[in-house]
């Protein structure tokens, strides 16, 4: 009698059976992650399975690439505008491929909160700042002066 892997061992007809809680080494029947669709037929090439993440990570660069040219305050709003365009695919989108992390609900939630904390702080950041929030700018004061 042979026992197949370490967390298997016969019974008393010959069949493996699981004598510890421990895992197999090998997993079989396991649904599939979330993020493991593609948002393109399976011939197309790698960046049109992937164009969600691809669109989020490239306004991501172009908002980076803006804020080091000393352009801060609209590289930042294009930045969260490019998380806020991520919530809005993972919402509409069925099969967006790597830009699925967790379950559906958590990453709309995450993106949609940091990319409108992002944009909205961005447009209220100092000088000239065009969005005025009393409520933020007094939070703002009274954490700084404290």
């Amino acid at each position: 009698m042979t026992v197949r892997d370490p967390v298997s061992a016969p019974d008393a007809k010959g069949r493996p059976r699981r004598v510890t809680r421990r895992f197999p080494l090998f997993t079989r029947d396991t649904a599939r992650p979330e993020g493991g669709g593609r948002a393109a037929a399976r011939d197309a090439p790698a960046p049109a399975r992937q164009w969600p993440v691809l669109t989020v990570v490239g306004l991501v660069g172009i908002g980076l690439l803006i804020t080091g040219l000393d352009v801060f305050r609209w590289g930042l709003v294009l930045i969260g505008v490019a998380l806020l365009i991520g919530a809005a695919l993972r919402w509409f989108v069925r099969d967006v491929g790597m830009l699925a992390v967790r379950s559906r609900f958590t990453d709309i939630v995450t993106y949609g909160v940091l990319g409108a904390a992002i944009a909205m702080l961005s447009l209220m950041a100092q000088p000239d700042a065009p969005l005025k929030i009393p409520f933020l700018n007094d939070l703002l004061h009274f954490t700084v002066s404290s």
